[in-house]
């Protein structure tokens, strides 16, 4: 009985850590998609908040990190980008996370 007790509770806990991560990975990529839209607009001060926001719901993400550190990576180089006024580049950057974010 213990045993069978102890195995549900494991499975309780993944598919909360799933679910959890699932939840990240949408919040990760609706503040991408509205960085996008701000930094497409030039309302850089609105972008930057949103990259801020996305890169702290993106910790929480479990799955193929290779993907999970790419996506991260171009999140940070299009914050850069756009704290630089560089429309494009950082959308270029962004269209890239989101494109690994919905992968995922």
């Amino acid at each position: 009985m213990t045993l069978l007790l102890g195995a549900n509770c494991a499975s309780v806990s993944a598919e909360e850590t799933t679910a959890s991560s699932t939840t990240s990975i949408n919040e990760t990529i609706t503040h991408v998609e509205k960085a996008l839209t701000e930094v497409n607009k030039s309302d850089f001060s609105a972008a930057q908040l949103h990259l801020k926001s996305a890169r702290l719901s993106s910790e929480n993400i479990t799955g193929d990190q290779v993907k999970i550190k790419l996506a991260n990576a171009s999140v940070i180089q299009g914050q850069i980008q756009a704290k630089h006024g560089e429309i494009k580049e950082s959308a270029a950057e962004l269209n890239k996370a989101l494109s690994l974010y919905k992968s995922l």
